[in-house]
């Protein structure tokens, strides 16, 4: 609880009163919060919860802000559910006054300092923080205590497709994973390598040697082709793919191809 008041006080928000009044409230009554960063669940730590709250009841009250005739929820995403998960009419909770920039931001927060969200929900968490309090993301880092370099590479990644932002939620792929494949500037490729990531398994590092192959590749102007003797082409498949050899064992080597009058020039690279 410590590490939360100092954030309440950095977004501009007042801090809990001493005693507040925890009340029984119908669990029917209150409603998700729309300011969830969290879009996906782990069943077993929801289960192992629900054990808990079997046993021992639930121990913290979520907090929660009225709505009309209803309330909606600020703070307790995983008790919530675990209690009509397991049935229960009724949840402890405390009931506070806040407008809709404090709840967001309440929520949000109360989430970022939690264990267990995906790359992909901290950057819309951060993305919504931003949005709900004009802040640039170098304020925000402030804010957070964390570099700026930090709060911009999670934001980059909702640049990235929704089948790969997918596949970072889901865990399919690692944040370092995503960020490589932001190497790659069409669409079409990022799509390509994150299939190929899937199907052979590919670590980060193999993952940023293909984005690296892959630019070379988009870079290098092709050159203008001619009918050539079987030998040529023969001779020149053979030298493709002993380059490709070589970038396999992580040399970052290149090859640069021009097509001259007289003869056809292969430049390879190799860094030393």
């Amino acid at each position: 609880m410590k590490m939360r008041e100092p954030f309440s006080r950095l977004f501009g928000m007042a801090e809990k009163e001493e005693h507040e009044e925890v009340r029984q409230l119908e669990v029917r009554l209150i409603r998700p919060s729309p300011y969830q960063p969290r879009s996906i669940f782990d069943d077993d730590r929801l289960n192992e919860l629900c054990k808990t709250i079997r046993t021992h009841g639930v121990i913290q009250p979520v907090v929660v802000r009225r709505i009309q005739d209803q309330y909606e929820l600020i703070a307790g995403e995983r008790r919530l559910r675990a209690v009509k998960k397991l049935g229960m009419e009724r949840i402890p909770a405390i009931v506070r006054e806040m407008s809709d920039m404090d709840a967001a931001s309440v929520s949000l927060i109360e989430n970022l300092q939690r264990e267990g969200l995906t790359a992909l929900e901290e950057a819309e968490a951060y993305h919504q923080l931003i949005e709900i309090h004009g802040l640039t993301q170098e304020g925000l880092a402030k804010r957070l205590g964390k570099g700026q370099s930090t709060v911009a590479n999670k934001l980059r990644l909702l640049h990235l497709p929704k089948e790969v932002q997918d596949a970072v939620l889901d865990r399919s792929i690692t944040e370092r994973h995503a960020r490589a494949l932001l190497g790659l500037k069409e669409k079409e490729l990022q799509l390509k390598l994150l299939n190929e990531i899937l199907q052979k398994g590919l670590n980060v590092k193999q993952t940023e040697e293909r984005v690296q192959r892959l630019t070379q590749m988009g870079n290098t102007p092709k050159p203008k082709r001619k009918s050539f003797s079987r030998d040529v082409r023969i001779a020149v498949n053979t030298i493709r793919q002993s380059v490709d050899m070589v970038k396999e064992t992580g040399l970052p080597v290149t090859a640069d191809e021009k097509d001259l009058d007289d003869f056809y020039e292969v430049v390879i690279r190799i860094p030393k």
